[in-house]
Order: structure tokens, then sequence, then C-alpha cells
């Protein structure tokens, strides 16, 4: 990728600009600005001015005039279309502003389809569906002239009591990167610019607290923080990226040329935009108090690389105007900003629209909308324990079954907290949801058509009152299974037991469901406990080494926010009519006290002999148990490997259960001995594979060398030779077939121009017994 050079109707464009008109494209208005706190400090911050005054001088976004407050999508595309003409005709270089809308699961708008959290996109490991999901997502945001979304979020999980964590995609930068562009292609493959969030180290917060400092270190940035972005930006071709709210060793992103300019430009070729995340220009002055005021905080983010403010313009309009005319910022900075985003408005085709006919028939939640929704919701669902109860058998007529706990008739517990319904809706009761999104109660009674149910709430997620549990257990003993649905409940700072200002001290479930789901258990009756969360939590007693015979459930499913599809997809696996598929993308804690935790740890990291403390998560990364099973055997790799150069590593993997399944490849590798210290394990490629009983596919990985590089003490990126470990397992702790390759030569140094993807094809056998090869994307 090579930086563009403007075209020259963006330069006589910006040739003809005063300052005012300058400043004006460089900043958001946030039209319906009200008393909902739907960003950090919006109650104190933003509009200035009145949106007359804002658009004086033309305008460069505007803020969520869909994803705001509840408004009907036709009539507010309507509205517009119509102030798209005004800029266009009213103003005196007639460029439209462009619109901006997050889209994280799903475009955020009243009416529009809700989909799995990325979490739950993780747990997937698909990312060619990701990759459809987005596309349809952007296409709704085109059909309603929004150009830029505020997705998808490549933040590496470090610490499960971050708030934010289901936003996220997974605790590996490999799965997150790969799954990101795929996103990121998806969006744009629409006409839509997608916006990586929060470039970089937001999720790396001291003991995952909002806004807290980051004391990574340059090795961790570059070796785990970094990678996803890289790749979106290099192989996604992403045009947007915004700013983290962190501060890295004492320097804030917002204002840290190193990496807004240094890494993402320089090294990395990127020749989009940079907005700011919202309001994070101003928290110079006010959060991280490394610019007096606002004009200072202004000069210091396009300083270091952030083009546009937002989602107002607090700092960027009289308070840098203010610096500029009187000679203490150099109006060229301005002037680099603003051929960006000319630049960008012309590509997006803004520069040439009439805006003559707006939508007037939308369907924001079409049968194509909802059918991507349902297979990543099965796709992502996570059979962590299962002692034979599960499937269900859905032929007894007589069959009695209590569905209970806090989140079984709670279609809110389905969606995360940039839904639309969690994240607006919340502050807006009187309107209804606009779309359907039947709650895993709901969905089960349609599953078990035969079956006799019952419902109980037993106690809320959050609270202490335990006056619904004897009422709980009285439904329980008189039923077959009771299948106990726990979990969060999504919103934004402190509204919610997770979502963005969320942040927890303890990963035991909330409130008092612990309690519930052990009580219903004492009863006797099967039991089948299911999460649905925004985070993984410490369930050590329901599915680890402290199980006991009267506080375990006979199994338990992990649903992390599957969307408005998702409780349909629940009961879907719980009934057997799916066959579960999703793998764990982040650790299953052992407690709060052994965070923050990856199971990218050197050996140091993790349990041994010198340290009474063990953070060994209840369960590994990638683990996810199936309705049948898979044998993984003879890893073949090639002997040597020129540093640099790529090998192939072939698994064979064989259903050697009674029914179809899905396995999760997952191929795993170790430095032997390195010059800096190394992860005990480090996920190298995975892939999806489909299995009848019985059957068996050769799954071939072609592995660049550079997956295995990592930050020398020089600071180069580099691949070192040496002897790596090779596994294939169910989990990164499970070595069911292993190799070695040794790779040789001298150290080899890695640019941005080398490959960062692993190559997959399968090689199954036909019914006739002949060989088919199978070609996948190299994206995983």
């Amino acid at each position: 990728m090579t930086p563009l050079d403007p075209t020259d109707r963006v330069r006589d464009l910006h040739a003809r600009m005063t300052l005012e008109e300058k400043l004006a494209q460089l900043v958001g208005y946030w039209v319906d600005k009200g008393d909902e706190v739907v960003a950090p400090m919006a109650g104190e911050l933003g509009n200035s001015t009145s949106y007359q005054e804002a658009t004086e001088h033309g305008l460069g976004q505007l803020t969520r005039v869909y994803g705001t407050r509840p408004v009907d999508p036709a009539e507010r595309a309507a509205w517009l279309w119509g102030e798209q003409r005004r800029l266009v005709e009213q103003t005196r270089l007639g460029i439209p502003a462009l619109v901006h809308e997050e889209c994280l699961t799903g475009l955020a708008a009243w009416k529009a389809a809700t989909f799995p959290t990325p979490l739950a996109w993780g747990a997937s490991f698909d990312p060619g569906l990701v990759e459809r999901m987005a596309a349809l997502i952007g296409g709704s945001m085109r059909e309603l002239g929004i150009h830029q979304g505020l997705a998808p979020v490549l933040d590496v999980i470090r610490d499960p009591r971050w708030g934010r964590v289901d936003e996220c995609i997974a605790e590996d930068p490999y799965v997150v990167g790969t799954i990101g562009t795929a996103y990121v292609r998806g969006l744009q493959s629409s006409g839509v610019h997608a916006t990586l969030k929060h470039f970089v180290g937001y999720s790396a917060s001291q003991a995952g607290r909002n806004h807290a400092p980051v004391h990574a270190g340059t090795r961790e940035v570059r070796d785990v923080l970094l990678p996803p972005f890289e790749m979106a930006v290099r192989d996604g071709g992403v045009r947007s990226v915004m700013n983290s709210y962190a501060e890295i060793d004492g320097v804030p992103v917002g204002a840290n040329a190193e990496y807004l300019t240094g890494v993402l430009r320089d090294e990395w070729g990127f020749d989009g935009v940079v907005v700011s995340d919202y309001f994070s220009v101003d928290f110079l002055r006010t959060m991280h108090a490394v610019a007096a005021d606002r004009g200072e905080a202004a000069e210091l983010a396009l300083a270091a690389g952030i083009d546009v403010e937002l989602p107002t313009g607090d700092a960027f309009l009289e308070p840098l105007a203010a610096r500029v005319r009187a000679g203490l910022t150099d109006e060229a900075l301005v002037d680099q900003a603003v051929l960006r985003v000319l630049a960008q408005k012309e590509e997006l085709g803004l520069l040439d629209e009439t805006f003559a006919e707006p939508p007037t028939s939308i369907d924001l939640d079409t049968p194509e909308h909802r059918a991507i929704a349902r297979e990543l919701a099965e796709e992502s669902v996570v059979l962590l324990t299962n002692g034979g109860l599960l499937p269900l058998d859905t032929r007894p007529a007589t069959r009695r079954i209590a569905v209970l706990g806090p989140n079984a008739d709670a279609p809110e517990a389905l969606m995360g907290c940039y839904s639309f319904a969690n994240h607006v809706l919340a502050h807006h009761p009187e309107v209804p949801l606009g779309f359907e999104i039947p709650s895993l109660l709901k969905a089960v009674t349609a599953e078990f058509p035969h079956a006799a149910i019952t419902h109980v709430r037993g106690c809320d997620v959050e609270g202490d009152d335990r006056s619904g549990f004897a009422h709980a257990v009285e439904a329980a003993e008189a039923a077959d299974v009771a299948i106990v649905v726990v979990g969060d409940r999504a919103g934004l700072f402190g509204r919610g037991t997770v979502g963005e200002g969320n942040d927890v001290e303890s990963l035991d479930l909330p409130g008092v469901q612990r309690e519930l789901v052990q009580a219903v258990v004492r009863t006797g009756t099967p039991v089948v406990m299911v999460v649905l969360s925004g985070r993984p939590y410490a369930l050590d007693w329901a599915v680890g080494g402290d199980r006991t015979d009267d506080g375990a459930p006979a199994a338990v499913l992990q649903a992390f926010f599957p969307g408005e599809e998702g409780g349909a997809a629940i009961a879907s696996v719980l009934s057997g009519r799916v066959s579960p598929s999703g793998r764990l993308p982040v650790s299953l804690p052992r407690s709060a006290g052994a965070q923050p935790y990856s199971y990218l740890h050197p050996r140091l990291g993790g349990p041994t002999e010198i340290t009474s403390a063990d953070s060994t998560p209840t369960l590994p990364f990638g683990h996810g148990l199936t309705y049948t099973a898979f044998e993984h055997d003879g890893l073949e790799v090639e002997a040597e490997v020129a540093a640099g150069d790529a090998f192939t590593a072939t698994v064979r993997v064989r259903n050697t259960g009674d029914r179809a399944g899905t396995d999760v490849v997952q191929l795993y590798g170790h430095d032997v001995s390195a010059s800096v210290t190394r992860p005990v394990a480090q996920l190298l490629g995975y892939q999806r594979v489909e299995l009848e009983a019985g059957e068996e596919a050769v799954v071939r990985f072609t592995v660049p060398s550079t997956r295995l590089a990592f930050t020398d003490r020089r600071f180069r990126r580099i691949v070192e030779p040496g002897a790596v470990d090779l596994w294939v397992g169910a989990s990164c702790a499970d070595r069911a077939t292993t190799a070695t390759v040794v790779v040789t030569g001298d150290v080899h140094e890695v640019t941005p121009d080398h490959e960062r993807f692993v190559g997959v094809s399968i090689e199954r056998e036909s019914v006739e017994g002949l060989a088919l090869d199978e070609a996948v994307s190299g994206l995983v």
C-alpha cells in the first residue's frame, strides 16, 4: 500500500478554502445529542453552537443521525437527504457531510437487525461468515446514506474484568486479525468505510479499568496489540482508524505521533482518515492533562495524526482557529488533514451526489439478515461441559421442562452493549424494539412443542433478592429437566453488568445467580445451565475441578450475546437439531485474582513450582465440545524451513462419533528457545471442518514463517532460527498430535510486505472414495 496523492479536484477545492471552511471539514456535529449518556462525558461536552451556525461554512461529518434516538428510518432518510441538499446548494463550496454510525452488532438504528456480538464472532472461528454479515450491515447503511461505520473493534482481550470485552473478538491477535479483517472487507464491499477501534492499547488498561493507564512495553504492543490492526490495514484495505482513549507509558495515544503517524502511516502506508474517539481530543486537556487548553489539545492531536474530531468540534473549531490566527499552530497541519478528508469524500462518491430522491421503502431486518444472524449465532454457541444430558430428546410428549433464571425470558439479554436496544432504547422504554427477538423461553417453547413448559425467574441478574428461589426449586422438582439461564445484562456506565464503563472487581456471576443454579441442582432434576454473557465468568464450580455433586449442572452452554436469533439458535442446540461448534475465543478464568491472564504467556506467566498462586484457567482458549467426537493424528511438517519462507503442516481429522459435526482444527506452535521469552503456546492457524459420522479429512496449513515473528531486543520484527514445537488439538492445552520444524538460516527481518495469513486447504474422501480438494480462503 502506498499513499495516494490528492486528485486535482481535491487540490482545487482545498485551494479555495478559507480557514473556517477547512476547520468545518474536520469536525462532526451531533444533531440529536440530548441528555442520554451514550458516550463518556457526553453530558458535559459537545455542540457549543447551533446546528445552523455549525454548518455555515460546511460540515465534515454528521454524528449518528439514526443512532442517537429512535427515529423512523424512512422519515430520517428524507430529513438527511434534505440536509445534504442544503449543504450542496447553500454553502459556498457545496460539499456534503459524511455520515457515520455505530455498527458493531449491526447498524445501530431503530428497526435494524441485531447480530451476535464480536465475542460471538470469535467463538465461531468463521471469518467468511462474519464477512457476509458485514456486507449486509454495509448494505443497510449505504441505503440510508451512511458512509462510515465505527467498527470493528480490534482490541485484543487482556483482562475479562474490562467492561468492553463483549465488543472484542478474542484474546488471540491472529483470531482478532483474521475475523476483524473479514469484517472490514465485508463492510467496505458495500461502499461503506470501516473504522478500526481502538488504535491502540485500550484493552490492556490497568486492572481492566476503563480509560486506565496502560503499562504495556513496546514488545507487547508490537507483538500482541498491533498485529490485528496491521492485518486490517495492509490486507483489508481499511479506510478509517479511530484512536484509543488510552495512555501508554504516560503518553496518550491521541497525542502520540509514534503510533498514529510513525506506525500507521509511515510503516504500514495507511492513506485513509484518522478520526478521534468521542471527545478524546478534549480529554487531552481534561483527563490526561497534557494540554493546557482546547487549542493546545487540538494541535497535539493534529500533529500526532488525528484528522477529524468526533463527535463535535469542541477543540478543532474556535480554539484551533485562534491558535492558527495567532501563529501558534502551523496551518499546514490543518491542510494535511483537510486534504485527507476531501479525498475520502471523493472516494465515497460524495462530491458527485445530488441527493435527489431519498429511499422510501426500507427494510433493515430482511429474511437474509435473520438467516445470517441465525447461522452465526448457531456457530458461536460453546458447549463447555456435557455429562450426557444434551441433546435433549424432543420426542416424549410428556416431557416437562422448567425454564428458569433471570435471562430466560429477557430478549435484552441476547444483545450486547452496542446494540441499539441496549445502547439507546434503554433510555426510551416507551418505544417498542422495532424487530423480532424471541427470548430463549419462547424459543424453547417453539423447539419443544409437545413439552409442558414452566417458567420462573428465580432472581434478578443483579441484587441479592432470593425470594424467588423457592418457586424456582418447586418448578424444577416437578420437571424432567431444568434449563437455568443466567449471565449478564449489557449497558453503559453503571447501567448493567457488562459494557462500556461497566468494569468489575469480581468474575463471579452477578448477584445471587450461582446460588439459584445450585439450589436447582440440589433438587436432583438434571440441569442445563445456559450463560448469556458479554464476558467469560469464573465457573469452576460448574465446569471445573471444584464441581460437587450438589452444586454442578449436568451440562453448561456458553453464549456470548448471540443477537436477535440467539434464542432460537440456543434452543436448536439444546434439542440437537444443531450440533454445537463454537470454541472459547478467550480463556474461561479461574478467578478475578488470576487476572490479567492470557494463554499467550511465557513459562513464568503461568503456574510454576515457585509460586503458590495458580493462574491456570478453568477451561483453556479454544475449548468447546460437540455432540460427536473428533480425533486428530498424523501431524506432518517439513523438517526445515528457511527464515522468511513458508512451511506446510498437514493433519488428519476424523469424526469418530455417530453423527455429523463441525471441528475447529487448531494448529499451535512454541518457540523452544529464543532471544526473548516466548509464549508457551501460540495459535498459528485454524479452520472449521464439517464432517459426517465416520468421515475424515486432511487439513493442510501453509504457514508463513512470519507467523513465528517477534520483536527482538533492538525492537526489530524478526524470524529467528531455531526449533519450533507444533501441535494440533482440541484447545491450546491439548497436544493430540505433535511435530517439530526447524527454522534455518540467518535472522530474517519482517516488513509490512510479508505474508500475514495462513493458507488452508482440505482434502476429504468423497462418498465414492475419491480424494477431493477443497480450497479454503487464506484468511485463516
